[in-house]
């Protein structure tokens, strides 16, 4: 609903599960971590349904870890996930740190400026962003505060720009200047961020061009192939503006423009406005040529694909208080019905990854690095953080010694900080343990030195790592294969009457056998033909990209 726009979802879904039953008690935890969480249920041994929708598609799986030698199923992080395509508002309108984070912000302003209104693209600062309000209360604080904004009348972007007759040096100075200074507003945003800086219409217009500037425009390049100066862009965003608005105006009152990379004047607006705000956020500035094969639809969250997944997800859960945990699946939904005519597809659980550096009976990876050149500070933040996604790790040179060279405590290795490993004796082979008491969670770093890595490459995860898994040998070939390797996944065994989900989603009739033999035959055709569509779905998703929801844990 428009209300809970910028609010934290895990505290919506609470509030909506009070409404109707005010006797649960439930804990809403606001994380973007779903690894931490992955960790934390592997360490409690508690189930993990863990979900995701991206437009019509999406999924829904089990997670569980029956003891300490094994689990029943493969967890969150034992394959490598694909590259997100789709991102948090919060990070398109306030700390984008990509090129595209800028285009589709600039595309979002577009529908807001001339299109179809819609509060799910927002392009002012968020004020209700969890990360720049760390206590969950100021940030709901916010969120209140952004949708009720006591007596003031609230006017949308396009109602404004109307008002100001689309000026395009008032726009400008909204978008470039005022909204930023607003931005450095919220310090906690640029703790560990290079902040934004504001652009001045006046002064942009007294920039000189640089000598690089003209002879990359009196080059032979091809025109779209150009990457221009501020000054430039600013320019094409005053004209473009111009264009558009009058184009509006021949439509009448009420009329919208749909956005077309194949409209000049809707290309030039999105190129002008993307760059000015690439340039605001300190990154290199992008081609015409560049932004146009960037900009391809945004997938849109479909409330209907929300609402079977948030099923799904209840009735695996049931499930799973049922004690009937053999009987859960991994179930895809489909854009369009299978050839079996199913949108639904259950597939077996998949068996826990021997080589997952975060569910195997001893974790261990290989990081390629420089000792010469990495710091400890380095290995915490980038390293055992950030691609670990440890949250108080300590780390030691397993030297025999036990040498600590990163402490959970706060300020006691501190002074290692901006210390190179070499500085420790660490060299090519060295092994580090990183502990975390938090998630229960301990890993073996083994250090493989190198001096030829790739230019601006601090370290290389190697090795026994997800993506290096590959097939067993001994296994037969008919057994699912998942994310391109065969990790054996068989349809389960169970001995309930009912093998599979098929009742609820399989609309087609299947058909009857009049005798014992028959009857195996058909459920043994039945269980393959499930493995193909299984195989075919699971290698469809491998692009897929999952919305990054947050959990709420029911006590």
């Amino acid at each position: 609903q428009k209300k809970h726009v910028g609010r934290s979802k895990s505290q919506v879904a609470k509030e909506s599960v009070l409404q109707f039953y005010p006797e649960a008690n439930i804990i809403a935890y606001h994380d973007t971590a779903r690894n931490h969480v992955n960790r934390m249920c592997l360490a409690a041994d508690v189930p993990l349904i863990e979900s995701g929708t991206a437009g019509y598609l999406g999924q829904v799986t089990v997670i569980k870890k029956v003891s300490l030698h094994g689990g029943v199923t493969e967890c969150y992080e034992c394959h490598p996930k694909p590259t997100q395509k789709t991102f948090p508002g919060c990070t398109i309108r306030n700390t984008p740190s990509e090129p595209i984070h800028c285009i589709v912000w600039a595309k979002y302003l577009f529908n807001q400026l001339f299109g179809e209104e819609d509060a799910d693209q927002e392009v002012s600062p968020d004020r209700a962003d969890p990360e720049a309000a760390w206590e969950p209360a100021e940030a709901e604080a916010r969120a209140r505060a952004s949708n009720e904004d006591g007596e003031i009348k609230r006017v949308s972007t396009k109602e404004w720009a109307k008002s100001t007759g689309y000026d395009p040096v008032k726009l400008f100075t909204k978008l470039f200047k005022d909204d930023i200074r607003y931005l450095l507003t919220m310090d906690k945003l640029w703790r560990k961020r290079k902040p934004p800086v504001p652009l001045d219409w006046a002064e942009v217009q007294n920039q000189e061009k640089n000598i690089s500037d003209q002879q990359n425009e009196s080059s032979a390049v091809l025109k779209d192939q150009q990457v221009l100066d501020v000054k430039s862009y600013a320019r094409l965003f005053s004209k473009s503006v111009e264009t558009l608005r009058l184009h509006l105006a021949e439509k009448g009152d009420g009329a919208e423009l749909i956005w077309d990379k194949d409209d000049p004047s809707a290309m030039d607006f999105v190129t002008s406005a993307a760059n000015l705000r690439m340039h605001v956020f300190s990154m290199n500035m992008k081609s015409r040529f560049d932004i146009k094969s960037m900009a391809g639809n945004i997938i849109p969250a479909i409330a209907t694909t929300n609402a079977v997944i948030a099923g799904l997800i209840v009735l695996e859960g049931l499930k799973i208080l049922s004690g009937k945990i053999d009987q859960c699946r991994t179930i895809f939904l489909n854009k369009q019905p299978n050839p079996r005519k199913k949108l639904l597809v259950p597939c077996a659980l998949d068996p826990p990854n021997p080589n997952c550096y975060v569910c195997a009976s001893k974790p261990e990876v290989t990081v390629k690095l420089n000792v010469h050149k990495v710091t400890v500070l380095t290995l915490q933040d980038k390293i055992v953080k950030e691609k670990f996604a440890m949250v108080a790790p300590d780390v030691q040179i397993d030297d025999g010694k036990g040498t600590i060279l990163i402490s959970s405590e706060e300020g006691e290795t501190e002074a290692n900080n901006h210390r190179k490993l070499s500085d420790f004796g660490i060299r090519n082979g060295t092994r580090l343990q990183a502990d975390d008491f938090l998630q229960d969670y301990t890993l073996l770093i083994n250090v493989l030195h190198s001096e030829d890595l790739e230019k601006d490459v601090e370290f290389e995860v190697v090795g026994d790592t997800p993506e290096k898994v590959g097939p067993k040998p001994s296994e037969p070939t008919s057994k699912n294969i998942t994310n391109g390797s065969d990790d054996g996944a068989q349809p389960s065994t169970s001995t309930a009457p009912d093998q599979d989900d098929l009742l609820i989603v399989d609309s087609e009739d299947e058909g009857t056998s009049s005798n014992v033999d028959d009857d195996m035959e058909n459920k043994s055709r039945k269980r393959k033909l499930e493995d193909k569509e299984c195989i075919s779905t699971k290698r469809a998703r491998t692009e897929q990209t999952e919305e990054q929801d947050e959990i709420i844990a029911l006590d």
